[in-house]
């Protein structure tokens, strides 16, 4: 099962440079970094992310997080993945790019 991660772009070449992220200043701020199912996508981008372009979405199996992945409520009560360490560049599976398209951004087929 792969869980995703949507990345500014200034966050993703900071990833790519250093090789790991704490995250972005939320997740800084709440102590883990916040990850969305494939399920939760669309609203994550849409209240999180809503007009941004340039972003990438990064999917990571959770098999490689180990027990530093917790699945907590968020949101009336939903599950979300929330991962208590570094995200490795090596962790990640693969990654797009989620362009934006009539203030809607475009996801990879099959993702949601």
């Amino acid at each position: 099962m792969h869980i995703y991660k949507i990345f500014r772009a200034e966050e993703w070449s900071a990833l790519v440079a250093e090789g790991e992220t704490r995250g972005a200043q939320v997740d800084l701020a709440d102590g883990f970094i916040h990850f969305s199912t494939a399920g939760q996508l669309v609203e994550t981008a849409r209240r999180h992310f809503a007009a941004e372009d340039g972003l990438m979405l990064a999917a990571v199996s959770v098999d490689r997080l180990g027990d530093a992945l917790r699945w907590e409520p968020s949101r009336g009560g939903a599950l979300f993945p929330h991962l208590y360490r570094s995200l490795m560049l090596s962790d990640i599976a693969w990654h797009r790019p989620l362009p934006l398209e009539d203030e809607r951004h475009v996801f990879p087929e099959g993702i949601t």
